[in-house]
């Protein structure tokens, strides 16, 4: 079988439906030739997101740019404080990673995980240096201002609709 696209003139939704016609994938798109390109889907970015004031100069594009920017070790920690409304004990933290099956950190590895959250905001958060996660290493909690949890649920949304935007691991990329 030979099958040739012309990069030039067909566009990519059409070279696909060439290559599942030829492979018996979409019969309807072989028994009707070329198809019509749909109409490309606006897919949500960065730019979507509000440059709004949330809290101490940071925005909703801001958060987004922390979260993609930083370790998915680090992502996976902020997306649970958000999941558990900003709060946790330092110990409940460890505790649900030390064992997680998708993003195991070892409780002694906690802290050098959430350095890339340090690093990544003195590079894209506001420059009053506020800080988006606090440990307050007298009560042993993790927190996250409230008036961010909600923007960083946005970003998180965001996250998972274009998760090519993220860093990925080293090892894995």
């Amino acid at each position: 079988m030979r099958l040739t696209i012309d990069t030039q003139t067909d566009t990519y939704e059409q070279a696909i439906a060439a290559v599942q016609a030829a492979y018996g994938f979409n019969p309807a798109a072989a028994a009707s030739g070329w198809p019509d390109a749909p109409m490309p889907v606006p897919r949500p970015g960065p730019e979507t997101l509000s440059g709004d004031n949330l809290w101490e100069g940071w925005t909703d594009r801001m958060l987004f740019d922390t979260i993609a920017g930083v370790m998915p070790g680090a992502r996976a920690v902020l997306r649970r404080l958000v999941e558990l409304g900003g709060t946790a004990s330092y110990d409940d933290v460890q505790a649900h990673f030390a064992d997680h099956p998708a993003t195991p950190i070892a409780p002694n590895k906690m802290g050098g995980t959430l350095t890339s959250i340090r690093a990544v905001r003195r590079r894209v958060g506001p420059d009053n240096r506020s800080n988006l996660l606090e440990l307050d290493d007298h009560r042993r909690i993790y927190q996250i201002e409230p008036a961010l949890v909600e923007g960083l649920k946005r970003a998180f949304d965001l996250a998972e609709a274009r998760p090519d935007l993220l860093r990925q691991d080293p090892a894995t990329s």
